[in-house]
């Protein structure tokens, strides 16, 4: 049986765009409404991913906006990156973008594992941000995108998944069907 490997997540984004909602609904598989500004809570869960065994450590960090000086604890030891707006909210698409460029300063590179989600896509009537704008902005940063509902509990648990994927992609150890050639 293969060792479970320790993988640490960061989640980051604008307030209020439900970065905790998704984080408590993949780790306790309930949805809380209730908003209380999180300061940094952490969270760790052990998920089964085409085998392999992860240990994630989740870092559930505080809303941040396009003036907030990038934490330096958000890039150390960090393996990949959740990063949220809600499809309700055009400033919070403006500031994952700001906070996406402050990221690969920090951590100087020009890519890390990164899955762009728009939240609350439940809120059918008070969208503002289609589908085809969040993907065009992931495929920019050569990051894979999705949409989610704190609500559902598939769709944290599939956002999870995909976080993984993309740090196993950054490894070099894409899932069997994904293999590609390489020439370094």
């Amino acid at each position: 049986m293969p060792q479970p490997k320790y993988r640490k997540i960061a989640v980051i984004g604008y307030r209020s765009v439900g970065k905790s909602s998704l984080t408590i609904q993949f780790v306790e598989g309930q949805f809380v409404d209730s908003y209380d500004p999180t300061i940094e809570n952490t969270f760790n869960k052990m998920v089964s991913v085409n085998g392999q065994d992860f240990n994630l450590q989740l870092v559930d960090t505080a809303g941040q906006d396009e003036y907030s000086i990038f934490p330096q604890s958000h890039s150390m030891d960090i393996h990949g990156y959740v990063l949220v707006y809600a499809v309700t909210s055009m400033k919070s698409f403006e500031v994952v973008q700001v906070l996406h460029d402050k990221l690969l300063d920090m951590v100087g590179k020009i890519q890390v594992p990164t899955v762009l989600v728009g939240n609350k896509k439940d809120l059918h009537m008070e969208r503002v941000i289609k589908p085809e704008e969040g993907k065009k902005l992931a495929d920019s940063w050569g990051a894979a995108f999705m949409e989610s509902s704190a609500k559902e509990n598939e769709t944290a648990v599939e956002l999870f998944k995909r976080i993984i994927l993309e740090m196993e992609k950054a490894d070099g150890n894409s899932a069997p069907e994904e293999r590609k050639c390489a020439v370094m």
